[in-house]
């Protein structure tokens, strides 16, 4: 499949209470052509802050899930070509070179990968499961949507060939334990909800050995102990995020149970 080459990039951002992250990236995006920011009604100075850039339409949208909001963010985008970032991503010179020229040249790939630098207190990490993180960030959107299935961890569902860049994109995931535990914890919620709705039952023996195998795994196998206590922190926190799916899992089963008639 080929393209024109239409250079025109729009880049949306999904937020919510960003105050602390969103101007550095907003800042940064000087070559865009569009910027869209949904937001799930901050309470925060976020809106204040993106409304003061003239490059940024601001729309506020009830938040259901990450896949949801981000197809309807993209259902606002002008441009055929979508740079997707979350507002604790940036982007180096290198790597912003690197978009713009590989849109200019494109003539095969509907979507692009890119891997990402994870960030521990603004310090990079290494291991603990994160060495070969990538994700998709650019792509086609006449090519491309995210999966409905999945409520976090969302999936793009791409129709063409896929391509990856050469440059990292810098991920400022954890910023203190407790906004990175706050993370985790709705990312299982998320993640039981996508479980029940396919109507899977929770498991003792898993809610124990799932959690158990994914620290085990990502702290000795993927070298997370090489990390030193920021691993071990985020290999816990990660692990105890499973946790947490397999507990909500039980309790929605459990309501279901509560709120069905007596036969």
């Amino acid at each position: 499949m080929k393209y024109n080459h239409n250079t025109n990039i729009s880049v949306l951002i999904i937020t919510l209470n960003e105050e602390n992250q969103i101007k550095p990236l907003l800042v940064d995006l000087d070559f865009a052509d569009e910027i869209i920011v949904v937001d799930s009604f901050s309470t925060d100075k976020t809106e204040a802050i993106c409304k003061s850039f003239e490059k940024v339409t601001f729309i506020q949208n009830k938040f259901e899930n990450y896949s949801s909001q981000r197809n309807f963010a993209i259902l606002h985008a002008k441009n055929d070509w979508i740079l997707f970032l979350d507002a604790d991503e940036r982007l180096t010179p290198a790597l912003k070179n690197e978009i713009i020229a590989t849109i200019k040249t494109n003539e095969t790939f509907s979507a692009f990968l890119f891997y990402r630098t994870f960030m521990f207190e603004g310090k990079v990490l290494h291991f603990s499961g994160n060495q070969n993180d990538k994700i998709f960030r650019l792509f086609n959107k006449n090519q491309a949507e995210y999966n409905t299935d999945r409520l976090v961890h969302e999936k793009l569902k791409v129709n063409g060939k896929i391509g990856v860049l050469k440059n990292k994109l810098i991920h400022y995931s954890y910023a203190n334990f407790q906004a990175y535990k706050s993370k985790t914890i709705r990312y299982g919620e998320f993640k039981a909800q996508e479980k029940f709705l396919k109507k899977q039952k929770p498991s003792v023996l898993l809610n124990f050995l799932h959690p158990a195998y994914n620290f085990l795994f990502n702290y000795i196998i993927r070298l997370g102990f090489l990390d030193g206590k920021k691993g071990l922190i985020i290999c816990y926190l990660n692990a105890n995020s499973i946790h947490i799916r397999y507990q909500e899992l039980e309790q929605l089963w459990k309501r279901q149970q509560q709120l069905s008639p007596k036969q």
